[in-house]
């Protein structure tokens, strides 16, 4: 298959999985992915015990995925602060801010403003 080809043959895979959720959920869907990686099983209780404690602190329903997502997210607004890069700061803490359930997020936002 020529290089177009296989990226149109991407897109329209992607584009595929996208109508047939939203037909079967009646819900708009974002773009997605299935990530794979190797993690040793001494690393599985790490990484299960963190996806499970931002699952708490996010809400029950929220995706694994997302949970990754935040914790990521989380990560690089700690690093960028030490190394000062600035630019990963506010996308990361936006991210955050609009993953937290909406009366944590109305009294942080409270709290931030009475600082201003």
């Amino acid at each position: 298959m020529q290089p177009g080809c296989t990226k149109l043959a991407n897109s329209l895979r992607r584009n595929f999985k996208r109508e047939v959720s939203k037909h079967l959920t009646g819900k708009e869907t974002e773009p997605w992915e299935i990530l794979y990686f190797k993690a040793y099983k001494s690393q599985l209780p790490v990484i299960e015990q963190a996806l499970e404690t931002a699952a708490l602190m996010l809400g029950s329903d929220k995706s694994r995925g997302y949970c990754l997502e935040m914790i990521c997210a989380d990560f690089l607004a700690g690093v960028s602060l030490e190394v000062g890069n600035r630019d990963a700061l506010l996308p990361s803490i936006t991210r955050l801010v609009i993953g937290l359930p909406k009366p944590e997020r109305k009294q942080l936002l409270e709290d931030v403003q009475v600082t201003l």
